[in-house]
C-alpha cells in the first residue's frame, strides 16, 4: 500500500484543537506484528482524505498491491458509503472511517456471508471496552447507542468482495455533536457518553478485537456456532424480539418478528401467517409497539 501518510500530509492538523488527528506511526506499532508472533495486521495506512477506503482498497486488491492484514483509515471521506450506495458523510477527524483487507481462503466461501456480523461483533464489542458505551447491533450491519433514551445509529459496515478477499469498511461517529448530525435519528459515542473519544484508543481496541473474532472465527473454520459467533451476535442484536418490516429486492416487504438469525446470517422474520421466513437481504425496520 502506497497512499500518503496523514501525518505527512495534513497542513491543518490542528483547525480543530477538539478532533486531533490519528497517529498513523504509533497506530502501526501498536498493531502490526511482525516475525515468528506476526497478527493479521500488515500495514496500517492512515490518510488525510479519500472518497472511499473501501473503493480505495478493493482497487489496491485488485492491482496485488495489498495482502490480507491491510488497513486504509481516513481522517476524511468524501464519498463514503453504506449498505444499498447510502452516502456517508461526517467532518474530518470526527469518526474513525476505516476498511480491512480479509482472505479467508481456508474458510468454505458459503460462509463468508458471517464476515460483516463478525466485524459488527468486533466493533461493539471493541467498543464496549474501550469507550464505556453500550452499544447494540441492528441486524445486519448498523451500530447502535442510546442517546437521551432514544435509540440512535452511530456507526455501520460495508463488506464488498475484493478478488480472492473481502474488504471490510467500518465507520463509527464519534465525536458528532448534535448540530452536525446528518439526520436526527443518527448518534455519536460522545452523544451516548462514551469515557474515552480517543481516536487512536478506539481504533486499536476495534482491530484487536476483529483480530481476536477473526482468528477464532477462521479456527473453527467458518462454523458460526462453534466459533461462539452466532451465539454473540444474537446477545447484542437489537432486533431480534422486535416487530421488524423487511423491504426486499424487488419491491417486497414483509412484517413480523424478528425471531433468530440462523447459521447461514440471515435473519428470520416470523409473520402473523405463522411463516417463518429467512431475509438475506434487504432493508431492516425497527417498528414501533403498536
Amino acid at each position: 500500500m502506497t497512499p500518503q501518510d496523514a501525518s505527512d500530509a495534513n497542513d491543518s492538523r490542528w483547525s480543530d484543537l477538539d478532533r486531533p488527528p490519528l497517529n498513523g506511526a504509533a497506530l502501526r506499532r501498536g498493531l502490526v506484528r511482525e516475525g515468528e508472533h506476526a497478527g493479521l495486521y500488515r500495514d496500517v495506512v492512515v490518510v488525510q482524505s479519500t472518497g472511499s477506503t473501501n473503493s480505495d482498497l478493493v482497487a489496491l486488491a485488485a492491482a496485488g498491491d495489498a495482502d490480507e492484514g491491510a488497513v486504509l483509515v481516513a481522517e476524511e471521506q468524501t464519498a463514503g458509503r453504506g449498505r444499498l450506495e447510502r452516502q456517508w458523510t461526517a467532518p474530518a477527524r470526527s469518526g474513525l472511517f476505516f476498511s480491512v483487507l480479509l482472505k479467508p481462503t481456508d474458510v468454505p466461501v458459503a460462509r463468508w456471508g458471517w464476515l460483516p456480523l463478525l466485524t459488527g461483533v468486533a466493533v461493539a464489542t471493541g467498543l464496549s471496552r474501550a469507550a464505556g458505551v453500550d452499544t447494540a447491533l441492528k441486524w445486519p450491519n448498523d451500530l447502535l447507542v442510546t442517546v437521551g433514551g432514544e435509540e440512535r445509529k452511530a456507526g455501520g459496515i460495508l463488506a464488498e468482495r475484493a478478488g480472492d478477499g473481502v474488504v471490510v469498511g467500518v465507520g463509527i461517529n464519534v465525536t458528532l455533536r448534535a448540530a452536525e448530525l446528518p439526520v436526527p435519528r443518527a448518534g455519536s459515542l460522545a452523544l451516548a457518553g462514551a469515557v474515552s473519544t480517543d481516536r487512536d484508543t478506539l481504533l486499536r481496541g476495534v482491530l484487536r478485537s476483529l483480530e481476536e473474532w477473526y482468528g477464532r472465527w477462521r479456527a473453527a473454520g467458518g462454523d458460526p456456532t462453534v466459533s461462539g459467533l452466532q451465539e454473540t451476535y444474537a446477545a447484542g442484536c437489537a432486533t431480534l424480539g422486535r416487530t421488524v418490516r423487511a423491504e426486499l429486492p424487488g419491491d417486497r416487504s414483509i412484517v413480523g418478528e424478528a425471531v433468530a438469525v440462523d447459521g447461514d446470517g440471515r435473519l428470520v422474520i416470523a409473520t402473523d401467517e405463522g411463516v417463518q421466513e429467512p431475509v438475506g437481504a434487504g432493508d431492516i425496520v425497527h417498528l414501533r409497539p403498536a
